[in-house]
């Protein structure tokens, strides 16, 4: 996975701003297709990647970078001489390669835009759910493109019916120093991340339905496929459930039964349940029929703050 991470939100934007520097296109229609080709894959890979590693704000770096790469070519260019198309092998080889940039970029680029859209579902607002602190989307969206938890709403797959009502959930990490998540690329210790031990607070008005807080947090990258919501926390709030998962072991401050005001303590982030490293999985949606499993129910989209929120966006709590 780390190297997968290097290759593609490092290695490959840099390559292709370097090229765009320092080997331009030989004709006038290279040139402008490998301008527009990394420009719109690199917002592509913008818009897609997840940004949590290695950090949230290199994809303006990366921008900034293209944006002196073009005026780097543009100044070295005699555009009296340059030829219509490509006269060489390598000119035509790099048209070829802008176009496959363009197409998967324009292709990838439109489907990330798309998922910012609300999902034709019902939409469940909410406060922010946190304590002071800033916060980033790594799922969340209309699409599987940039909201994995979308794929579990595909009924053919029976192991997804039982949590289905994930289906529409935002993931949240946490920001620390220069925006980075953790003290480090992916340390052992979740305390180690930003967003462990964040204060979360009721979003709206309502009664707990259930609570638990004991289980483990593990270290990263392992898990609990088994109970996967771990510590958690269930709030009903009229006919809409929310729900907290992935809470740190004895954190959790309310009991099944408790009436809550927007504001009160839940408890904190962990990493317990099925989470590779700490964040906050919350999620809206119907109540589960009588029986059935508790995050079973209709699945319902959340704006927060009147914010649909998107991979990539970022939360701030409240400054105390």
């Amino acid at each position: 996975m780390t190297a997968l991470i290097l290759a593609v939100q490092i290695v490959l934007p840099m390559a292709l701003i370097a090229w765009l520097a320092f080997k331009p296109g030989t004709s006038l229609v290279g040139f402008v297709l490998q301008v527009a080709g990394t420009g719109v894959f690199l917002f592509a890979l913008a818009r897609v990647a997840q940004w949590a590693v290695p950090v949230w704000w290199l994809p303006w770096v990366y921008g900034g970078l293209w944006l002196v790469a073009l005026l780097v070519s543009v100044l070295r260019i005699d555009f009296s001489g340059l030829p219509l198309r490509p006269g060489a092998t390598l000119g035509w080889a790099g048209l070829i390669m802008s176009i496959i940039l363009l197409g998967l970029g324009g292709w990838y680029g439109a489907r990330a835009v798309w998922g910012q859209q609300l999902p034709s579902v019902a939409i469940v607002d909410i406060a922010n759910p946190f304590g002071p602190g800033r916060y980033l989307v790594g799922h969340g969206g209309s699409n599987t493109l940039v909201n994995g938890h979308m794929r579990t709403l595909d009924p053919s797959v029976e192991r997804f019916r039982p949590w289905r009502g994930q289906s529409h959930a935002v993931d949240f990490f946490g920001l620390g120093h220069w925006g980075l998540r953790a003290d480090g690329w992916r340390p052992a210790d979740p305390a180690a991340y930003a967003i462990f031990g964040a204060e979360l607070r009721a979003p709206c008005a309502g009664t707990v339905v259930a609570a638990l807080g004991g289980m483990p947090d593990f270290e990263v990258p392992n898990e609990d496929r088994v109970n996967r919501l771990g510590n958690h926390v269930i709030l009903r709030c009229g006919d809409f459930e929310i729900v907290f998962a992935h809470m740190r072991q004895g954190s959790v401050t309310v009991a099944p039964g408790d009436q809550l005001m927007p504001g009160d303590r839940l408890g904190e982030v962990g990493n317990s349940g099925a989470s590779t490293e700490p964040h906050l999985h919350i999620h809206a949606q119907r109540p589960a029929p009588a029986g059935a499993p508790p995050i079973s129910g209709e699945p319902l989209a959340l704006r927060i703050d009147d914010r649909f929120l998107v991979r990539g966006d970022r939360l701030t709590g409240p400054r105390e």
